[in-house]
């Protein structure tokens, strides 16, 4: 009997070795950056770690944190929802375009306004507009809501009105949820999030009378639009895990991922 249960032990402790040692094996990739990607990035992730076994891992920091996170090695890949500046490719990194997603302007659900020009929601932001009741809504303030300095959403929001560090921000908030939550609990308020992550507790309205649709992001007609990034190291070659699951990501074969998760497919 004693002799079966250390046979048995031994059998358990092989096991635990082998499976250990080919969960090492398969390796991992990170990721880290944009929050506005975390839909689509995580679908992409969990169907690439199911199919591979290597571990996947993403950390939502923002645009700039995760350009930062690429330029000192502490990521394999950067996720960043602009493009890069000139600075930041004189450091070496590179930009590979994964997808397009929609800039989604949100107010209250029980904000009774439908649609804005381009032009009046840089006037909102610039302050130049300060109550609703000015554009067909309730008597009520306006209160802009946007995401911080740094941000890729912030940035191609601002860059699309011409407003580059020009809004007069009630509150600058760190991520996409945030934003939507801040939205979803005032009823003056407005604010701008990827498409991809709106939910039904705030209302998208239409610009210029075009909807946020795939199809009007991918033919241009939709004018709030900006580029999903993949940032990398221009002249460092991936490890052999991550440039796995770039391939896969930037091939057809991802597309209907992408699109699953509200975006355009680059490719």
């Amino acid at each position: 009997m004693k002799k079966l249960v250390i046979t048995m032990l031994s059998m358990m402790l092989m096991c635990f070795v082998l499976v250990g040692c080919g969960a090492e094996n398969a390796g991992s990739v990170s990721t880290d950056g944009s929050t506005s990607m975390e839909k689509v990035i995580g679908g992409l992730g969990e169907a690439f770690q199911n199919n591979t076994g290597i571990v996947f891992t993403y950390n939502p920091t923002g645009s700039g944190s995760g350009i930062k996170a690429v330029e000192e090695g502490r990521c394999d890949i950067g996720l960043s929802s602009r493009e890069l500046k000139e600075e930041e490719k004189a450091l070496g990194l590179k930009s590979t375009v994964l997808a397009y997603d929609g800039i989604a302007i949100i107010v209250n659900n029980e904000n009774t306004v439908t649609d804005l020009s381009l032009e009046t929601i840089a006037q909102i932001y610039v302050g130049e507009i300060i109550n609703w009741s000015e554009i067909g809504g309730k008597d009520a303030e306006i209160v802009l809501v946007g995401r911080e300095a740094g941000s890729g959403t912030r940035d191609g929001f601002e860059s699309i009105i011409d407003s580059v560090d020009a809004c007069n921000y009630r509150q600058e908030l760190t991520s996409t949820g945030d934003v939507i939550t801040a939205v979803s609990q005032n009823p003056g308020a407005i604010g701008y999030v990827s498409v991809a992550s709106v939910k039904d507790s705030v209302k998208i309205l239409t610009i210029d009378g075009v909807a946020a649709t795939e199809e009007n992001i991918k033919d241009g007609t939709y004018l709030l639009q900006r580029p999903f990034i993949l940032v990398t190291k221009e002249d460092e070659a991936l490890s052999e895990e991550a440039q796995k699951f770039f391939d896969y990501i930037t091939s057809g074969d991802a597309n209907d991922i992408i699109s699953a998760a509200g975006v355009v497919p680059a490719n």
